[in-house]
């Protein structure tokens, strides 16, 4: 039997899998992806990543956060809601949180004070982070600095950055989440490089699905959604990189995760 995989970050509370919600969870487990973490990126995904965890016991697991483009939706009740949600065992980490630049969907402070306020919250409540840094890299590592000694663990999901900005989260004990940006040729040439220079301990694979559907996927689906069956395009790409045994890789990479947030994969397929 194959190692099973972990997506460590798939947006299954996204409205685009209303419609087969229950398929697309069958279908990764088909592919051999027996884990997904459901990430919470508002206080409406929040609700139903922790409702999706319930309904798939050791399929499913959840995250509970306030992602920097919805940071003006910051406020007490809110930070208390995620503080009571991170009691629950299915909700294996705080997040997603973090800074993003790029856009600039929100006010840069607002965006700093969220994300201050959930690295505290994750301290409180000892579990790990799952953050989100684009295009503000001085200022996340500045506040993540300040804060990292006290955290439990630290995953920067979807890193797409320099092997310059790798070299300062691995200094800081950070794990790296790898997605299909690695399988894109047109922009993430990059991370066939910076991904071999990743310690094996702390590396970790994921889809973000619905969105970055690996370009060496064959054939493409029309519809242009990425979910987590898709997850060993990832793994193939990632390992070819790292001059690796995909088999290998896919079970370093699930034990990576199962110590990172405190879980067993399931083991059913």
């Amino acid at each position: 039997m194959s190692p099973a995989l972990i997506d460590i970050g798939a947006n299954l509370a996204h409205h685009s899998f209303d419609g087969d919600r229950d398929a697309v969870i069958s279908r990764a487990m088909a592919a051999g992806v027996a884990t997904i973490i459901v990430t919470g990126a508002d206080r409406v995904s929040n609700e139903a990543a922790l409702a999706l965890a319930l309904t798939h016991p050791g399929q499913l697991f959840a995250t509970a956060g306030l992602h920097p483009h919805h940071a003006d939706a910051w406020s007490v009740a809110l930070g208390e809601r995620i503080a009571e949600l991170a009691k629950a065992s299915q909700v294996v980490a705080i997040g997603e949180c973090g800074l993003d630049y790029f856009r600039d969907l929100t006010p840069r402070a607002q965006q700093q004070l969220a994300f201050r306020a959930q690295l505290e919250l994750a301290i409180t409540a000892g579990k790990p982070v799952f953050l989100h840094q684009r295009e503000a890299h001085a200022d996340f590592l500045a506040i993540l600095r300040e804060y990292r000694t006290a955290l439990a663990a630290c995953v920067v999901h979807c890193f797409t950055d320099t092997t310059a900005a790798l070299d300062d989260y691995l200094a800081l004990d950070c794990h790296i989440g790898i997605t299909g940006w690695i399988c894109d040729e047109r922009r993430g040439m990059h991370l066939v490089d910076a991904v071999k220079c990743i310690p094996a301990d702390r590396l970790l694979l994921e889809t973000d699905a619905p969105y970055l559907l690996p370009r060496n996927l064959k054939p493409a689906p029309k519809h242009r959604r990425n979910e987590p069956a898709f997850l060993p395009w990832v793994l193939q790409r990632v390992a070819q990189a790292r001059g690796e045994d995909a088999s290998a890789l896919a079970a370093q990479t699930s034990a990576n995760a199962e110590r990172f947030f405190g879980i067993r994969a399931n083991q059913t397929q």
